[in-house]
């Protein structure tokens, strides 16, 4: 058994992965990075100090699930917290296109299936095989916790007010993702309620990563706060919400 509470963190390297990372870390949890390179992934936990280690996963191949979990069952026997993070926004995007742009040429009218596929293999897929992967592990810890990093422009309810500013950017490829992890994080909640498991969807908000090319307006302290402060909720604690660190409860 071991001594500190287990957290895997996936796409933990950069950004706001690498942020919540360290936020765990500070908070007493012997931190899993996860990472599809190896050695990107070790260089992050060297940064992080000895409560990191760094682990290979990538999210879109079995194999590398399958053995990251059980690597985690051989050298820890359970897992306390798993930080679903790891995600894509697009594979088509152009240099020195807005997202605007690149908004506009991913309408339903338009958009390239493999474009949308390979959004939601890493979005929705790779979570869900993430989740099916350690939920044996998650289920031997006393107290486990699922945090699902979702965003606010996967909110059905904002998407259908006209006077939500971000409407316009609604789509099939990321934005529907993220509608599509919020239903996977209700569906995880409702099958693990009656074990004790808390399963939550934390929104960012607009945060400067690599993921929006840096154009965000958040640091990625204030991006990680929210999925920190679930992956840690005590007994009393909710399950089944989708939540924003200084918003509040968001609208699925």
């Amino acid at each position: 058994m071991p001594t500190l509470p287990v957290a895997l963190v996936t796409g933990a390297n950069q950004g706001i992965g690498l942020q919540i990372a360290r936020d765990l870390v500070a908070h007493g949890l012997t931190v899993l990075v996860g990472s599809r390179d190896l050695g990107r992934g070790e260089a992050a936990a060297a940064e992080l100090g000895p409560h990191a280690q760094a682990i290979q996963l990538d999210v879109t191949d079995p194999a590398s699930i399958t053995a990251a979990a059980e690597q985690i069952r051989r050298d820890f026997g359970q897992l306390d917290v798993l930080v679903n993070n790891a995600a894509i926004s697009n594979t088509s995007m152009k240099p020195g296109q807005s997202v605007e742009e690149y908004a506009a040429t991913v309408r339903p009218g338009t958009v390239s299936l493999d474009e949308m596929r390979a959004v939601w293999e890493v979005n929705v897929f790779g979570v869900l095989a993430v989740y099916q992967a350690m939920l044996p592990l998650l289920r031997v810890a006393p107290a486990a916790r699922i945090v699902n990093v979702s965003s606010g422009v996967g909110s059905l309810t904002r998407n259908s007010d006209p006077a939500y500013a971000q409407r316009v950017n609604f789509g099939p490829v990321y934005p529907a993702s993220k509608t599509a992890l919020n239903a996977l994080t209700v569906a995880m909640a409702i099958e693990l309620e009656a074990e004790g498991i808390k399963v939550n969807a934390a929104s960012p908000g607009f945060t400067r990563t690599n993921l929006n090319g840096y154009s965000g307006t958040q640091t990625v302290e204030d991006g990680a706060r929210e999925a920190v402060r679930l992956a840690l909720l005590g007994p009393d604690g909710p399950t089944g919400t989708f939540s924003h660190a200084t918003l509040g409860h968001l609208p699925w």
